[in-house]
């Protein structure tokens, strides 16, 4: 699976079960809600500034995000 994909999917299931829109997260994150949505859909290359402002925004640490087999 492509790194974009599996980035994108688990930042998607993290702010699904925080219960978070695309809106709140763009908003708070001050990213535009079509990168969110992009990066989510593995279309977008994201940035590590971009990914820790996410990241932030759901309460998630860098490390804890990675912090998966998907990334071992």
């Amino acid at each position: 699976m492509d790194i974009k994909v599996k980035i994108g999917a688990r930042f998607r299931d993290i702010r699904k079960a925080k219960k978070l829109t695309q809106e709140k997260v763009s908003f708070e994150a001050d990213i535009d809600k079509s990168y969110i949505s992009e990066v989510e859909n593995g279309l977008r290359n994201i940035s590590i500034v971009n990914l820790e402002k996410l990241t932030n925004t759901v309460g998630i640490s860098l490390k804890d995000f990675f912090d998966t087999p998907d990334f071992a």
